[in-house]
């Protein structure tokens, strides 16, 4: 009896390990849950961040969406910063706050500029503001309401290197040509410099973002005229807009940075991206306008007149090398059923007239080619005929030739900040690299992959040129990367950085 019971249960023992054998198989278990990392406590390395002053344009401040408002502001990349910085000894930042989410300046209650973008989802375009939700009063005015500083953000839509040092660039009387607003109503006082309202603070760290960015950006909005072509005091064209001389960028960049590294006064730099890597100049393609034949056919006609003109100069100078073949084809005009190029006046083309004064009446046209940019408001001129019926002046577009003045006036700007942070030992964030790879592969944030395209690739915002908040996230994690590659903090590796799901890439027009 006591060997069955004895049988038995080794028998039973028997099944229940067969059993197990029998679950063996990898899809008859399911996998624990890893740990979770246990990340090192943060560190500051041997940066003080009791005092952070972040000093710059539009990108600095949170400009989106081509306006300033407050819920922009909250999601520059500086706040975003100082929030983590809070957690390793930083101190409070405050900012000059607008007073409302509707964007746009006034004053005396007379608007200066217009409130911001939004997106018209039935359309799928950018469209103003007030399209959408009807009149608004823009509350934001220099006269009334003007904010008491000293402000840790001192980013200023619109100022150009040398503007930091200027100390007629808050006087409420010069805005609308030598001043800017959004300076005026920061500025301690009439005769302050952004540069000087910054160093007062003695930051113990201090952050220098595109400075140089809107020494090309004038010149590049504008298509390379200096006009602007909204009808607004465009913040990327306050004053003059040639590109800046790199010799006088020099100057006033290595002085703003050896002023605030005064008092042993750490800090992180950027270096400057190819602007033109910018939606607001790669969305219109050059051949946006489909024809059908009579309508290319009754285009033609049009410009007759203009191409028999190139026909008679090009027998009067043949010979002569002043006007070739290869020239009188990339003048003529020529539309096809189908996709076509855009109409383009091009003041590098040969003047007809300067040879010969009975060719004065020949314009300098040209088709547009794939080498050509066009500037973000043109597409809502595209529909009226413009590139077609009516040719394009040269505020709409960016030839080859004015590219490159812009690319070698960047690297040129490049140069020198790079050769400066290093003598200075400042971190650089090397944002036209990261440009670069946002407007071609992508980059991976988090669980998204942002791209430089407009709207939907989550980092550029409305206007076509400045960041989203999820944009300026990245952005201010960049900081803590090169940050912590300088100064020996570690944000990145204990995970105190931004997460891209906490950051919108629009705002909603009922802000």
């Amino acid at each position: 009896m006591k060997n069955n019971i004895m049988n038995t249960k080794y028998i039973w023992l028997l099944l229940i390990c067969l059993g197990f054998v029998a679950c063996n198989d990898p899809e008859d278990f399911v996998d624990a849950p890893e740990p979770e990392a246990v990340l090192p406590p943060l560190t500051a390395g041997s940066a003080d961040f009791s005092k952070f002053v972040s000093v710059g344009a539009s990108f600095t401040a949170g400009y989106a969406d081509g306006a300033l408002f407050m819920a922009s502001q909250q999601n520059s990349f500086p706040n975003i910063m100082a929030k983590q910085f809070a957690k390793v000894g930083g101190g409070s930042f405050t900012q000059p706050m607008m007073n409302d989410n509707f964007g746009g300046l006034a004053i005396g209650g007379t608007r200066i500029q217009e409130p911001r973008l939004v997106f018209d989802l039935v359309n799928q375009i950018p469209v103003p503001l007030e399209s959408i939700i009807g009149p608004v009063t823009v509350t934001t005015d220099l006269v009334l309401n003007n904010p008491t500083g000293p402000f840790n953000n001192m980013g200023v839509p619109g100022a150009k290197s040398f503007h930091l040092l200027s100390d007629s660039y808050g006087n409420i009387a010069g805005v609308g040509s030598y001043a800017n607003p959004y300076f005026v109503r920061m500025a301690s006082s009439s005769t302050a410099t952004v540069l000087g309202d910054a160093a007062v603070q003695a930051p113990t760290f201090f952050s220098l973002s595109l400075i140089g960015g809107n020494d090309v950006l004038g010149y590049a909005v504008s298509g390379g005229t200096g006009i602007d072509q909204t009808g607004n005091l465009n913040p990327a064209t306050y004053g003059s807009n040639d590109i800046t001389d790199p010799n006088v960028f020099a100057q006033a960049f290595s002085t703003i940075t050896t002023v605030l590294s005064s008092g042993e006064a750490k800090g992180v730099v950027t270096n400057i991206p190819n602007i033109t890597d910018l939606p607001h100049f790669t969305t219109i393609p050059y051949n946006p306008v489909p024809l059908d034949a009579a309508t290319a056919g009754a285009l033609n006609q049009g410009y007759a007149a203009y191409n028999g003109g190139l026909q008679q100069a090009f027998a009067a100078l043949i010979g002569t090398g002043l006007f070739t073949q290869e020239e009188l084809d990339r003048r003529t005009i020529n539309f096809v059923e189908g996709q076509n190029a855009m109409v383009v006046v091009d003041e590098d083309l040969t003047d007809l007239g300067a040879i010969n004064p009975a060719f004065a009446g020949i314009p300098q046209y040209r088709q547009a080619t794939e080498d050509d940019l066009f500037v973000l408001p043109l597409s809502s001129l595209i529909p009226q005929g413009y590139g077609t019926q009516i040719p394009l002046e040269d505020k709409w577009a960016l030839t080859p030739e004015e590219q490159m003045a812009i690319q070698t006036a960047t690297d040129a700007y490049n140069a020198t900040i790079t050769s400066v942070a290093s003598a200075n030992g400042l971190a650089l964030v090397d944002l036209q690299s990261i440009l670069n790879q946002a407007a071609t592969t992508g980059i991976p944030f988090d669980d998204y992959v942002v791209t430089a395209d407009l709207v939907t690739g989550g980092t550029v915002s409305l206007d076509g040129i400045h960041l989203t908040a999820r944009g300026y996230a990245f952005m201010a994690n960049k900081f803590l990367e090169a940050i912590d590659a300088t100064y020996g903090s570690n944000f990145v590796a204990s995970g105190n950085v931004a997460k891209a799901i906490d950051y919108n890439v629009t705002y909603s027009p009922g802000l």
